[in-house]
């Protein structure tokens, strides 16, 4: 009860706290409202999570600043909103670092426009999108979640082992819908009967799905937002009667989708996350989470308290709040050799870190030894739709 009443405290308090005090500062990229408005409250929880934890600790440098976290939102689909957000972040809140963004194209506009050439660094927690890889980034721009590279190649096994010979897909047309339908549709065995985008905030998906439909296939894999098209796409479907098998994505992992579409609706719906390995930090992250009434299995948020956590080590063993040097920094603390470090293990990193120690961090959702391009393996696991809720079935391998 102590524990679950500092934490809180110290996440209001971070909240409250004037410029002059928030000395430290990280930022969170998130999609607030949009598409994705159900799923981002838990990921920022989990970012908020790891702030509290390091300011009951000590703090950041031997001075124990208080770290800080302003927030701006890219509604997930708006380009501009993804790069003024980072803008405001960057050169009027002077954060130096950013989680987020969470959608892939969010992520790319603001990196591209703002805080790569800021010299920011940025670790999304979400973005999953093949697009990230290939960003001309100056090894700014690293991500805690797989690529939907590996995420369509599980998806596309995960439906062959199922015996669903053949599907239509229907995506949402940006950097991710288009990045999982092509890694799903080059990695599937089976037949690929429609591979057609929409555009997300419409209506009426109607004439879409007749064309979908016109292909007599019984699987609509649907790789969209759960507040978004995804949602309304799925109602019309069924309505509609077309078809007697749905299959989402990540972005489709949510409990406000099978409220709204309806639980019997959905029932048996299959779909694929990015999951979190039982490693050993996993354990001490889920019950600080729960002790504040968070799940710490929501998608994306065990990531994303990963990254915060990173990003404040980089700046700990840096021993300053700047931005030079923070690439190398990042992949130092959270690659082997080193004094491992777990979730919520700020104080045994201050002191490894002053010692003068390597570390390496171990996350809540895995270990992070980033890739050249910055990115990291990950797992994904199968999600299915049973008793009104997304279970977790197995690993996909």
């Amino acid at each position: 009860m102590n524990k679950k009443l500092l934490l809180s405290t110290a996440i209001v308090a971070a909240s409250l706290m004037s410029a002059a005090q928030a000395e430290v500062k990280i930022g969170f990229l998130g999609g607030f409202t949009g598409p994705i408005e159900s799923l981002t409250p838990p990921i920022y929880a989990g970012a908020k999570l790891a702030v509290a934890q390091i300011n009951l600790e000590g703090g950041m440098f031997s001075t124990g600043e208080i770290l800080a976290m302003p927030t701006a939102d890219t509604t997930c689909v708006d380009a501009s909103a993804a790069s003024n957000g980072a803008d405001r972040l960057i050169n009027s809140e002077g954060v130096v670092g950013i989680v987020g963004g969470l959608c892939s194209g969010a992520t790319i506009a603001a990196s591209n426009n703002v805080a790569v050439p800021a010299g920011v660094p940025m670790i999304t927690p979400a973005s999953t999108s093949p697009a990230v890889t290939g960003l001309d980034d100056n090894d700014l721009v690293f991500r805690t979640t797989p690529s939907d590279a590996y995420q369509g190649e599980m998806l596309a096994k995960l439906l062959t082992a199922k015996g669903i010979d053949e599907i239509a897909i229907t995506y949402v047309n940006n950097d991710y819908g288009k990045g999982l339908a092509d890694a799903l549709a080059s990695a599937y065995t089976g037949t690929v009967a429609a591979n057609e985008a929409h555009e997300d905030g419409k209506a009426d998906y109607r004439a879409e799905l007749g064309s979908l439909a016109s292909t007599g296939v019984e699987t609509l894999v649907v790789l969209a937002y759960a507040d978004g098209s995804g949602q309304t796409i799925l109602r019309q479907a069924y309505e509609s009667g077309d078809f007697g098998r749905f299959v989402g994505g990540d972005g489709m992992v949510g409990q406000n989708i099978v409220d709204a579409v309806g639980a019997d609706v959905l029932d048996g719906m299959i779909a694929t996350k990015p999951g979190i390995p039982q490693v050993a930090g996993l354990s001490a992250y889920a019950e600080a989470m729960t002790s504040l009434g968070q799940d710490p299995t929501a998608i994306f948020a065990g990531q994303s308290y990963d990254a915060t956590f990173i990003l404040a080590l980089a700046l700990e063993s840096k021993g300053s709040a700047d931005v030079d040097g923070m690439a190398a920094a990042i992949r130092m603390v959270s690659s082997a050799p080193g004094e491992i470090i777990l979730p919520g293990e700020w104080a045994k990193a201050k002191k490894a870190l002053a010692a003068g120690k390597d570390i390496n961090y171990q996350g809540a959702s895995g270990d992070h030894e980033f890739d050249a391009n910055g990115d990291v393996p990950g797992m994904i696991v199968e999600m299915l739709v049973e008793n009104g809720a997304f279970v977790q079935k197995s690993v996909l391998k």
